[in-house]
């Protein structure tokens, strides 16, 4: 994954950040309404969207590209709720790693913001 230097995120630090996005996947998979938009998506390429977006909205570095991937979520046809749902589970992980409460409503915004996109 590009952007993802040597850099604290949010208190996670990239490899943080990679097990965040990790579990919350993990959670979106396992949720059965929100399961059938995985289908045939690469979950790699995915990945790598939602920690590059992450750490850029936690306060790291962009990498080597000009902007984060905004939209990661975009294109695989949530609903409203269902995309809120998403953003609900990224809060639950960050909250269960004890990112401060300011990092974690940064990252809220920064995948809320995809909503209706």
């Amino acid at each position: 994954m590009t952007g993802l230097g040597a850099y604290p995120v949010g208190g996670l630090g990239p490899a943080g950040v990679r097990d965040a996005v990790a579990r919350w996947l993990g959670l979106v998979a396992a949720d059965a309404e929100l399961a059938p938009y995985l289908i045939g998506v690469d979950q790699a390429r995915l990945a790598g969207h939602l920690a590059l977006t992450l750490t850029v909205a936690l306060g790291g570095p962009a990498g080597d590209i000009a902007r984060p991937a905004a939209g990661a979520w975009r294109g695989l046809g949530l609903t409203e709720a269902h995309h809120r749902r998403v953003v609900d589970y990224l809060a639950g992980v960050l909250w269960a790693l004890d990112v401060p409460a300011g990092a974690m409503a940064a990252a809220r915004r920064a995948f809320a913001d995809e909503a209706g996109s």
